[in-house]
């Protein structure tokens, strides 16, 4: 129970970190979005780097990247991976920096039902009749926002289907998340390197030619990246799946309060509407989740006495 409840507590300040972020992004606003993720791909590779050589880690990492190799497939999929997660990193980053924190919530709410489409595509998963009524409500709350707003949610769907499909291929790749986000970022680091010489090139870099509050904060966008893995990677083994599953949401719903009541994006009928028919959906799956952990767990306990 110790160890549960430890696992409890990393897990939720995790999620608080992912849920708050926006507020960090939105004091680096005045930067180009491509800049901030290039200075997040940048900076998260050498102070995770840093900090696996600090708890020597250096050999396990060279171990990992021995192995990849091995397996070309896998080296090439975590490749991918590491495209898929920037491409999510850079969706977010563009979607805060341009008022639009209410859509990243958004997206992080339908993330689970998305995760669970490309397991029914790809890894032949059966779908309960909750979880089928739990797609069915969420379509009809997209439905009417798209109706409403005239234009499809894209950026919200971007992050979704981006962290969907990078859940995906990871589940396939069993790599230490510290690690692995060395790994990840290394794949896109000499991309960041060579943009970044771009943007200094044509004078358009905002680090070191700004405020020395915007270089520190762009500095440290590594460790808001690696910082809530670390956690993650603490806390997530020592409890349940469907109490991570519960758990996520908090960081999309600290997201849409700081969207609505700190920087006042729109957020009304309709809004309201919709977003009540997603919160009944997931409600449903993440209750028919954990019915059906409690059921396998009985069943086992059955099968052994």
């Amino acid at each position: 129970m110790a160890d549960e409840r430890k696992g409890m507590i990393y897990t939720i300040f995790t999620y608080a970190i992912w849920g708050i972020l926006p507020i960090y992004w939105k004091q680096v606003g005045h930067v180009a979005s491509d800049e901030i993720l290039t200075s997040r791909i940048f900076w998260a590779f050498w102070l995770t780097l840093a900090f696996i050589f600090l708890i020597k880690g250096g050999k396990l990492l060279l171990a990992d990247i021995k192995t990849l190799w091995k397996s070309k497939k896998s080296f090439f999929t975590l490749m991918l991976a590491s495209y898929l997660i920037t491409a999510n990193w850079f969706l977010y980053i563009f979607a805060v920096t341009n008022d639009r924190i209410v859509e990243t919530s958004l997206g992080y709410y339908v993330n689970p039902l998305v995760s669970v489409l490309l397991g029914v595509f790809f890894l032949k998963e059966k779908l309960t009749p909750a979880i089928k009524v739990a797609f069915g409500l969420a379509a009809v709350g997209v439905i009417i926002m798209t109706a409403s707003y005239g234009t499809f949610p894209w950026l919200a769907f971007g992050m979704a289907f981006s962290f969907a499909f990078y859940g995906l291929i990871k589940k396939t790749i069993k790599l230490n998340a510290l690690r692995g986000l060395a790994l990840e970022t290394l794949f896109v680091l000499p991309l960041a390197i060579i943009y970044y010489a771009y943007l200094f090139y044509t004078g358009q870099a905002a680090f070191l030619h700004g405020s020395g509050t915007t270089d520190l904060l762009l500095i440290l966008s590594g460790a808001a990246t690696a910082l809530p893995l670390v956690l993650f990677a603490t806390g997530a083994p020592l409890i349940p799946m469907y109490m991570i599953g519960f758990l996520q949401y908090i960081a999309p719903s600290l997201m849409l309060i700081i969207g609505v009541l700190i920087y006042g994006e729109s957020f009304g009928l309709i809004e309201i509407i919709s977003f009540s028919l997603i919160w009944c959906a997931l409600i449903l799956f993440t209750a028919s989740k954990i019915i059906q952990v409690r059921a396998t767990k009985k069943d086992k306990v059955k099968a052994a006495a």
